[in-house]
């Protein structure tokens, strides 16, 4: 059954707690390669609550940065922050942008683009309103390897008999996939590469806390639906798959897929 993709953002400030500080860490490594020139205009895609805008303000010295999300919830959150002092944050669709043609030097797109329904239409838009020679980029969690972030709270529920609900764009998330969208949408000079982000934590507790998905989202929803019993067994076999140290902290991997390329000039 197919899930509404607003369902993994409406609840804004839950969906940060759970996702900020792994979009900060691989956001860092994705901007690194993509080496941005200086004084450039942005348009971050799927901007959510500003966390990627934020690393692009921080670091790679922006001229200008427009930031848009279809969840207002996320656009609301934004817009509180002391980013907002700094970049223009709209509700908007990625595909079907109300910007000019060859409005933006670089349009980027963090943990997005599987998320977007008609993604070649999105990637055409993309494409549209940045300057030719300008940039084109993104990066997704790798969800057909099972290596995002709660890959091993997925593993779990699978191991104790519950199947859980597929992530939008799965296929979609691949290397392959993502060359074979931005091959057919015009651009040149495509580029891949992966980033693996290691995390720590004191703690599987504090592990736990932070990555029971949101309770607005599908698994998340499944989670919280489950018997007393079951919830233990799952957090059993979470806990087995992150072995602790001698300090008994704990590290979990995740790794993104990333693209770049140019619009023809």
């Amino acid at each position: 059954m197919a899930h509404d993709t607003q369902d993994y953002f409406s609840d804004a400030a839950a969906y940060e707690r759970f996702m900020g500080r792994w979009s900060r860490a691989a956001g860092a490594i994705f901007l690194d390669w993509v080496a941005p020139p200086r004084g450039a205009r942005w348009l971050d895609i799927g901007c959510g609550t500003g966390v990627f805008t934020e690393l692009v303000l921080d670091t790679c010295s922006p001229a200008t940065v427009v930031a848009v999300d279809p969840a207002a919830a996320q656009i609301e959150l934004a817009r509180d922050k002391p980013v907002a002092q700094r970049a223009d944050f709209r509700v908007a669709d990625a595909q079907t942008l109300t910007f000019p043609d060859g409005a933006f030097d670089v349009v980027a797109s963090a943990l997005v683009i599987n998320f977007i329904p008609d993604r070649p239409r999105a990637l055409a838009e993309m494409r549209r309103v940045c300057n030719p020679g300008g940039v084109v980029a993104g990066y997704v969690w790798d969800f057909q390897a099972e290596r995002g972030v709660v890959s091993p709270i997925r593993a779990g529920l699978i191991q104790i008999g519950f199947k859980p609900p597929p992530m939008p764009g799965t296929e979609d998330s691949r290397l392959e996939a993502l060359s074979s969208l931005f091959a057919g949408g015009n651009l040149k000079d495509i580029a891949t590469r992966t980033i693996d982000v290691t995390m720590s934590f004191p703690e599987f507790n504090e592990f736990w806390r932070v990555h029971t998905p949101p309770s607005n989202s599908p698994m998340g929803k499944m989670i919280a639906a489950l018997s007393e019993t079951d919830r233990e067994k799952l957090i059993e076999s979470v806990r087995a798959r992150l072995p602790a140290g001698p300090d008994g902290s704990i590290t979990h991997s995740a790794r993104a897929n990333a693209i770049k390329a140019r619009v023809p000039e």
